[in-house]
C-alpha cells in the first residue's frame, strides 16, 4: 500500500514481526501513529521514535458563562380606563304639569265666531282704528266716543262705556293702549250680559212662540232657521201662518215647513187671529212641543195694524190660558238706532219677551244692541248673520263683544 511514510534503519532487536495480512480493500488498516515535524510533509526527515510522553491532564477550563441578556419585556400597553360606575343620584322632582290651556271652541262655534266678526266688520275697523299708536288721554276718549256713536250704540249708552272705561283704566293702571282696547271688551261683554238668556221649551206643552216684525226684517226666515234649531234638539213643531196681509208670506212658510218636515196650519185669505187659534188647539191635540204664530208685518206707526197683533195676543189666550209662552220681536241689525224704536214700540203693545237680530253680515253696525241693553234690555234669543239655516246661533255676550272691536 503506498504511504507518505519512509521506513525506520535498522537496529539491535528482534526481527520485525511478520507484516500482517493486509485487511480487506473495504476496511484498510489504520496508518501508525508519528510525531512530525512541519518539514516532514513534504519528505522531510523523520523524528526519532520515541514514546510519546502521556500527557499531563489538562484542566479543560470551565466555559465562563455566556450572559444571556434578560428578555425585554414587551411594552405594556396600559389597559383602557373605565370610568368607575356614579353611584344613582335621586332624580329630581318631576316639575308640576302645567294648567290645562282653557277649552277651544267647538269647531261649529269657532266658524260662527268668524262669521259674525266679518259681518261687524265695518264697526270693528272704525272703533280699532282709534286705537292704533294712540296715548292714553282726553283725546282718545273723544275718538271712541265717535266711533261709537257712529256705530249705532247711541249717547246714554255711550256715556255708559265711557265712564266704565275711565274707571277699569285707572283701578288696573292700564299704560298702552292695547289694554285700553281689551278693558273696552270688558265693559261692553258687561253691559251686553243682561240680554244674553236661552229660549226655554218645555215648561209648557206645547209652548206657544208668538213672533212679529217689520216688514223686512227676515222674519219668516228666521221662524223657519227656528224651525230648524228646534227640530235638531227634537223638539215637534207646528206653524201657524198668520202672516195673511203679505203676499206669498203663507207659500214662503210652507216653503220652510216642507225643508224641515213640519206641520203647518193655514188657511187662505183667512182671519190671522182665527188661523192663531186653531193652530194652538191642533198643536194641544197633537201633542206638539212647539207652536209657531208667524204674524204678519206691522210697522210701529201703523196703530191699526198694532191692535190687530194685540187681537192675536188676545185670541191664542183663550186656546190656552197660559199662552203665549214667548213673544219674539224679529229686527233688522241695519236700522240702527231705529230698532231701538221698534224694540220700545213692540214691548208697550205686546210685552217681548226676546229678540232675534237678523242681518249682521257686513253693514250692520251693531252697536244698537248696546243701545236696547241699556235703555230696553230684552233678551236676545238668537242673532243672525245670513241666509242659511246655519247662520242664525245663540247669542253669547263675550263672543260680539269681541267681534264689535274687530
Amino acid at each position: 500500500m503506498f504511504s507518505f511514510f519512509k521506513k525506520k534503519p535498522a537496529v539491535e532487536s528482534p526481527a520485525p514481526a511478520p507484516e500482517p495480512a493486509a485487511p480487506p480493500a473495504e476496511s484498510p488498516a489504520p496508518a501508525p501513529k508519528s510525531v512530525f515535524s512541519p518539514s516532514s510533509w513534504f519528505g522531510g526527515k523523520a523524528a526519532p521514535a520515541v514514546e510519546p510522553p502521556v500527557p499531563a491532564p489538562v484542566a479543560v477550563p470551565t466555559p465562563a458563562p455566556v450572559a444571556v441578556p434578560a428578555p425585554v419585556p414587551a411594552p405594556s400597553v396600559p389597559a383602557p380606563s373605565v370610568p368607575a360606575p356614579t353611584p344613582p343620584t335621586a332624580a329630581p322632582p318631576a316639575p308640576e304639569p302645567p294648567a290645562p290651556p282653557p277649552p277651544a271652541p267647538e269647531p261649529e262655534r269657532s266658524g260662527w265666531l268668524g262669521k259674525l266678526k266679518n259681518g261687524l266688520r265695518k264697526t270693528g275697523n272704525s272703533i280699532a282704528a282709534t286705537f292704533v299708536n294712540a296715548q292714553i288721554d282726553d283725546a282718545l276718549y273723544e275718538e271712541l266716543e265717535e266711533a261709537l256713536l257712529m256705530a249705532d250704540t247711541g249717547v246714554k249708552a255711550t256715556e255708559h262705556l265711557l265712564e266704565d272705561l275711565r274707571r277699569r283704566v285707572k283701578s288696573t293702571m292700564a299704560s298702552d293702549a292695547a289694554q285700553v282696547k281689551l278693558l273696552l271688551a270688558d265693559a261692553i261683554a258687561d253691559l251686553l250680559r243682561p240680554l244674553e238668556k236661552s229660549l226655554v221649551i218645555g215648561e209648557h206643552t206645547p209652548t206657544v212662540i208668538m213672533v212679529a216684525g217689520v216688514n223686512g226684517a227676515g222674519k219668516t226666515t228666521s221662524i223657519g232657521k227656528l224651525t230648524k234649531h228646534l227640530a235638531n234638539e227634537g223638539a215637534s213643531v207646528l206653524l201657524a201662518a198668520a202672516d195673511t196681509f203679505r203676499a206669498a208670506a203663507r207659500e214662503q212658510l210652507l216653503v220652510w215647513a216642507d225643508r224641515n218636515t213640519v206641520e203647518i196650519v193655514s188657511q187662505e185669505g183667512g182671519d190671522p187671529a182665527a188661523v192663531s187659534f186653531d193652530a194652538v188647539n191642533a198643536g194641544k191635540a197633537r201633542g206638539k212641543d212647539v207652536v209657531l204664530v208667524d204674524t204678519a208685518g206691522r210697522l210701529p206707526t201703523q196703530i191699526h195694524l198694532m191692535d190687530e197683533l194685540k187681537k192675536i195676543k188676545r185670541v191664542v189666550n183663550r186656546a190656552d190660558p197660559t199662552a203665549p209662552h214667548e213673544v219674539l220681536l224679529v229686527i233688522d241689525g241695519n236700522t240702527g238706532q231705529n230698532a231701538l224704536a221698534q224694540v220700545k214700540s213692540f214691548d208697550e203693545a205686546l210685552g217681548l219677551t226676546g229678540l232675534v237680530v237678523t242681518k249682521l253680515d257686513g253693514t250692520a253696525k251693531g252697536g244698537v244692541l248696546c243701545a236696547i241693553a241699556r235703555e230696553r234690555p230684552i233678551p236676545v234669543y238668537f242673532i243672525g248673520v245670513g241666509e242659511k239655516l246655519e247662520d242664525l246661533e245663540t247669542f253669547d255676550a263675550r263672543e260680539f263683544a269681541q267681534a264689535l272691536l274687530g
